[in-house]
């Protein structure tokens, strides 16, 4: 009965944390008149989550399958890459350096370059989420990869057939 007091736990308390945090916001927005298109109340913007759900279905459609398309991309160009860089010194040395200097620039400055490139369809939606995803992707890989222990072949399939 333990356990289940601590999962109980483990979900009461941070409900519990979200509903003061929702309460507070009404209540500020509330007693301080706080225009609506200035800050909305959770309880306006659940209305109209509610009124406009199918719309926000439609447009969360198009964004996860940018999230997973851009994703998936980033992941059949980084890993072979990385496996690249982390199996030669001479990539590793060249584009290891780059990697990690273009890694460190906000994508929200790169944005408006991407949306000037592929305008606004799901081209650069895709784009963006491929640089989110591609830059840790290689350069967490390729690290992994180096820092594996060198294996000996001959020894390991050896044991395998004794």
């Amino acid at each position: 009965m333990r356990n289940l007091r601590d999962y109980l736990h483990l979900a009461v308390f941070p409900l519990v944390g979200v509903a003061v945090i929702l309460g507070l916001w009404q209540a500020y927005v509330i007693l301080f008149e706080i225009n609506q298109i200035v800050l909305p109340s959770p309880v306006a913007i659940y209305h109209a989550s509610n009124d406009n759900f199918g719309l926000l279905l439609e447009h969360a459609w198009v964004t996860a399958l940018a999230c997973i398309l851009g994703f998936a991309l980033a992941l059949g160009v980084g890993i072979p890459l990385a496996v690249l860089i982390a199996n030669s010194r001479i990539l590793n040395l060249t584009l290891y350096p780059i990697l990690i200097a273009t890694q460190s620039v906000p994508k929200v400055a790169v944005a408006p370059i991407i949306l000037i490139w592929f305008g606004i369809g799901l081209e650069s939606k895709l784009a963006i989420a491929f640089l989110v995803a591609f830059f840790p992707i290689v350069v967490d890989t390729a690290t992994g990869l180096r820092d594996l222990p060198p294996r000996n072949w001959a020894i390991q399939k050896e044991s395998l057939f004794s």
